[in-house]
């Protein structure tokens, strides 16, 4: 996601071709929801596209009169209307006869289950929403919540929805200095939080990071604590309340409070390279409208469908893609708590048959995890329910692609492979089962209403075949309306480098048939002799070969070439490392992208320093390859992974 980084300025080179193509299936083009016109009509008006959408998909207490006010780089959208995101989430399907309807099937990771429908869910957040306000929140207060992968975290922020007041969702991975830093930057006036939760098959305990952080947080009054472990944690008195206390014997009728379009609805903290977190400010109407209409056309939602997005709720991703978007949609869908490998590396395949999911979305981290496990765990189960597979987090290299469409879709299942980010609010890049024609690796084209294009240092659009910045040309419904009380960051941070267009951060290219290809952060771009490489595209190179399941490249400081690239390589469980597999796999890479992407160091190790949410930190391999003193490591999911890669610290050098 965006950061501050300083743009280097020559263009990124397009080294990697991919040919194949999987064109939609007939069966599937004729019951699809996305069509082929949506492009066309939102080019011929973009804002007449999105008014139609809020009119048709939006219950309004009070319509809107302007579609858009643009005033670069401040967008507000759909102003003078007036709605609620918690009825439009749950009341309003409700009140139309589908309170019997699952919102959530909920699975522990110990096993334990539950399921909520849209009545249970109206029941208990209006009953967390009034317990809020007997705390004193009010519309326009903030809440910040730091919960484990359990029900009570959709409620918890549809009840801030409910009475207006806006929520900062804090990773449950995350320190207590980074919640203290977060409910500080927003002044929030509550904390909820929960006793801990499982992962891996331990038990993970918040509460204590709770305490610690809210001794430096004085703007919190009060704070909600969920009994998840059961076990005995120091409450507080006059501060602390057991959800199962103030929460319980709350009325179950809050009528919801309608606010203004414009009105913010959450902030979500995203690092920056200063040591101050940026607060990503969305607000009601427009990141709502975003949120569902991406959900229902680039997942193909149907009624009966059982939809489960992977990630955590702490991310972006299980904001719009696991609350906002498919409450907004009616969907059903599955919620874990757990790991991917607890307590075997098929949990994931036995809850996609025991529950018949049809539709997916992970990261390509998790699906290179499976990979390296190998076909055997997802061949044990019965997936023929799955119909879309989708993508997220990252660029997903080809192997990856087709290693989940062939294993995973059984060679059934469109894949959509989507790019966007915390700023963006929604899904911007995507394929459309049953429209686009699909390429492993490719996120394909802008969603219908985006205008994104590739531009060089100069700011001017590369040709077909290019390499270069990725930008934005005009505003979006769900776009970031901000940073958090700091306006003059959010210009400098995403409208500055590029005049008039919004920077992502991610270096892309377009290839000859005008798709677009996401190469990672532009500050994982490698100067090698000269030229410009993209880490993704040497990473997909080696995890092209049949041996790897995983590999990681940064640039180390070389006297000739300026930058020399190392390579981190995980194998696949059956294999094992060697000097003669270092040299095939340095060939392998330039045999498929040039004796230029060559890596001149090669080290196997067992695993990569990522962060809870799966990334990769190349920041930290960096320091490693150049034998520096490691940087910050608190985002880190496994601190001890590093010490576990210096101790295979013998590269193989060429």
């Amino acid at each position: 996601m965006s950061d501050d980084s300083v743009l280097p300025p020559p263009e990124i080179e397009n080294l990697l071709a991919e040919s194949r193509l999987f064109p939609p299936d007939p069966a599937f083009v004729a019951q699809a929801n996305a069509s082929a016109e949506m492009y066309a009509e939102a080019e011929a008006d973009f804002e007449a596209f999105w008014a139609k959408h809020a009119r048709e998909r939006i219950d309004w207490s009070k319509p809107f009169e302007t579609t858009l006010e643009w005033d670069l780089p401040f967008a507000k959208w759909f102003t003078g209307g007036e709605l609620n995101v918690a009825y439009n989430c749950v009341d309003r399907h409700v009140e139309r006869g589908l309170g019997d309807k699952v919102a959530y099937h909920w699975i522990g990771e110990p096993g334990d289950t539950r399921t909520l429908t849209f009545a249970d869910l109206q029941r208990e957040v209006s009953k967390a929403a009034n317990a809020l306000k007997e705390l004193g929140v009010q519309t326009g207060d903030r809440v910040a919540i730091y919960m484990p992968m359990i029900p009570e975290l959709p409620i918890a922020m549809l009840a801030c929805a409910r009475i207006g007041a806006p929520h900062t969702v804090v990773f449950g991975g995350f320190s207590a200095e980074s919640l203290s830093g977060r409910i500080n930057d927003c002044g929030a006036k509550v904390l909820i939080t929960a006793d801990g939760g499982y992962r891996r098959g331990k038990e993970i305990g918040l509460k204590h990071h709770a305490d610690e952080a809210l001794a430096d947080t004085p703007t919190i009054e009060a704070s909600i604590v969920v009994r998840r472990l059961g076990h005995d944690v120091h409450m507080v008195p006059d501060r602390d309340h057991w959800w199962h206390d103030i929460v319980d014997r709350q009325s179950d009728d809050c009528p919801p409070v309608a606010v203004e379009s414009e009105h913010m609805l959450y902030l979500l903290y995203t690092s920056g390279t200063t040591a101050k977190p940026k607060g990503i400010l969305h607000t009601t109407a427009g990141y709502l409208l975003g949120a569902s209409l991406t959900h229902e056309v680039v997942f193909d939602i149907k009624p009966d469908d059982v939809y489960w997005c992977a990630a955590d709720i702490g991310w972006v991703t299980g904001h719009s893609y696991i609350v906002y978007g498919p409450l907004a949609n009616a969907t059903t869908s599955i919620m874990y708590e757990g790991a991917p490998d607890t307590p075997a590396w098929d949990r994931w395949w036995q809850i996609v048959e025991d529950y018949k999911v049809s539709i997916l979305y992970c990261a390509p981290t998790a699906i290179r995890a499976f990979m390296k496990q190998g076909e055997a765990w997802p061949a044990a189960h019965d997936l023929t329910t799955l119909r879309v597979l989708g993508s997220v987090g990252e660029p997903i290299n080809p192997e990856a692609w087709l290693w989940y469409h062939e294993n995973i879709g059984g060679s059934r299942a469109p894949i959509v492979d989507t790019w966007w980010q915390t700023e963006t609010g929604q899904i911007l890049i995507t394929p459309l089962p049953g429209v686009t024609t699909t390429k492993p690796g490719s996120a394909t084209h802008p969603f219908p209403g985006i205008a994104a294009d590739v531009v060089d240092a100069d700011g001017n659009s590369v040709p077909l075949g290019g390499g270069g910045y990725l930008v934005l040309k005009r505003p979006w419904p769900a776009m970031l309306r901000g940073i958090y009380g700091d306006p003059e960051r959010y210009h400098e941070t995403y409208w500055k480098r590029f005049p008039g267009m919004y920077f992502a951060g991610d270096g892309a290219k377009r290839d000859l048939d005008g798709y677009l290809w996401l190469l990672g952060r532009v500050d994982d771009v490698m100067n090698v002799a000269g030229h410009r490489i993209s880490t993704t595209e040497v990473e997909s190179a080696l995890v092209d070969h049949k041996s790897v399941a995983e590999a990681a490249v940064v640039g180390k400081k070389d006297e000739v070439s300026g930058q020399a690239i190392f390579a981190f390589v995980i194998l696949k469980a059956d294999r094992e490392p060697s000097d003669a597999l270092a040299v095939q796999l340095r060939e392998h890479v330039a045999y498929v992208i040039g004796p230029i992407a060559r890596p001149k160091f090669l080290m196997f190790v067992p695993d990569l320093p990522k962060t809870r949410s799966g990334k990769i930190m190349r920041r930290l391999l960096r320091d490693i390859a150049e034998g520096r003193v490691l940087g910050d490591t608190t985002t880190l999911a496994d601190v001890g992974v590093v010490d576990t890669i210096r101790e295979h610290s013998g590269s193989a050098e060429e």
